[in-house]
């Protein structure tokens, strides 16, 4: 193979992008976008995408691009995808690296990944170029590189030089302290709250999946999550305040466990992130502390699913 060269998107790749996710992915790839070449080239025409390519002499081998929000000063590196005959060669970090270098040149203040669970490959390249593990998104999305389960997403973060995400200094429950107090040195702390806009609250269903956005818990509020059906699966992002370790009790309480932190995207603030359920699966992951919250995540999901089922079996009894 004749030696690679990364560089800039350019509007004639547009069709050999697409191929390359169609060859690893076939016809399964979370965004539909990419299967459409005049799509690719509108994003990155219009700043949404900033893609690079890795081409040999003949075709695109690697891609991976920062996918901006016109209002947001963080970018979520993403749409990586490497080709089987180019493994072995550190693609997906060298481009990663450039990527981080391009967002440094756009003034972006940080950036968010999403690392894919079932393997360990992307969690080494995103700690290789300096992302922070934070948290799980458990059954996130399909994949048929986890068929049939859902793929579980372990979410990163990396702050660029100069700027900072730092989390409130207050005193962490014991369940997750060490955790926290992880983060809190990755990260800092401060002794005030990040503002954060206005939330309105949000229940969306994605597949089987319900994902809740709360800016504020309160007991009429608990009452009401309390009576949702009870095999319902519930993601649940929780702005992060000086109530967290009242709050968790609470959750959990409802038979929530906590997955991590997620950073906001308009402001230096953080969401808590709390799960319902999960599907049964055994993963080895690469951080620690996410191996942690996975196992919780377990146990408690398996022990709300034996609960589940014992309330639908007095339910027909």
């Amino acid at each position: 193979m004749s030696q690679l060269i990364f560089r800039r998107y350019q509007p004639s790749d547009a069709q050999a992008v697409s191929q390359l996710f169609r060859e690893i992915y076939g016809d399964h790839y979370g965004r539909p976008d990419i299967y459409l070449p005049a799509m690719i080239s509108q994003h990155n025409t219009e700043g949404r995408w900033q893609s690079i390519v890795a081409v040999d002499d003949k075709r695109v081998l690697g891609h991976a691009a920062l996918c901006l929000d016109a209002i947001s000063l963080t970018a979520e590196m993403a749409l990586m995808a490497v080709h089987p005959a180019a493994q072995g060669q550190s693609v997906a970090t060298l481009l990663g690296s450039q990527l981080i270098e391009l967002s440094e040149s756009l003034k972006l203040e940080s950036l968010s990944i999403k690392q894919v669970s079932h393997h360990p490959y992307t969690q080494r390249m995103a700690a290789k170029i300096g992302f922070h593990s934070t948290g799980l998104l458990p059954d996130y999305i399909a994949s048929p590189l986890a068929d049939p389960l859902r793929e579980t997403m372990v979410l990163g973060y990396h702050i660029n030089e100069g700027h900072a995400r730092p989390l409130p200094n207050i005193p962490w429950p014991d369940s997750c302290r060490a955790f926290m107090l992880h983060l809190c040195s990755v990260f800092g702390t401060h002794q005030g709250m990040a503002p954060c806009l206005n939330l309105p609250m949000q229940i969306e269903q994605h597949h089987e999946r319900f994902e809740m956005l709360i800016q504020r818990l309160n007991k009429h509020l608990l009452d009401q999550i309390r009576h949702l059906p009870r095999h319902w699966l519930i993601s649940v992002k929780l702005e992060l305040s000086w109530h967290f370790a009242e709050e968790l009790r609470s959750l959990s309480a409802l038979g929530f466990t906590f997955t991590g932190l997620m950073a906001t995207q308009y402001s230096k603030g953080w969401f808590a992130l709390f799960h319902r359920g999960a599907q049964t699966r055994h993963l080895d992951l690469h951080c620690p502390h996410m191996q942690k919250l996975h196992d919780d995540l377990q146990q408690n999901g398996n022990t709300h699913s034996s609960n589940t089922a014992q309330d639908r079996a007095c339910s027909a009894a």
